[in-house]
């Protein structure tokens, strides 16, 4: 089941993107954890979390926003991250996770959902490409 976070969420929230974070090598600080929570739990910021649950817990999340899309002058969407633990992973979790990510979308007047994952991801690659076009974009990073 798909659905979107609650407050009652944040201490496993907190495990998951903690996780997360592992699984990219990125110690995320108290700050940042905290920062994030709060933009969640705001519903004036743009970012929304949506959760996979499996039996009573949480086992997954997808955090997306809305971007203006001027190639359209229509909506656009932004898929900052997609994580399920490893013990749901090949069970369809990614998926309806990714499903419900469109689902929110086509609700708010559709548009193209975009991401980026690791090179080396071949995993959830394999996902992605049975659900969305691979784009040919060259991705920068630059801070500023």
């Amino acid at each position: 089941m798909v659905r979107p976070i609650e407050a009652r969420d944040a201490a496993r929230w907190r495990e998951l993107f903690t996780a997360y974070g592992v699984f990219y090598e990125t110690a995320f600080s108290d700050e940042v954890l905290d920062g994030v929570w709060a933009w969640l739990r705001d519903a004036e910021h743009p970012l929304v979390c949506l959760v996979a649950e499996a039996e009573g817990e949480l086992v997954g999340f997808a955090h997306l926003r809305e971007q203006p899309d001027t190639f359209t002058a229509g909506p656009g969407w932004y898929l900052d991250d997609l994580y399920t633990v490893p013990a749901v992973r090949g069970s369809g979790a990614g998926t309806a996770l990714l499903e419900a990510v469109a689902d929110h979308a086509r609700a708010r007047g559709g548009g193209t959902v975009r991401w980026i994952t690791a090179a080396d991801n071949e995993r959830a690659q394999r996902v992605y490409d049975r659900l969305a076009n691979r784009a040919t974009w060259v991705t920068y990073e630059w801070e500023v």
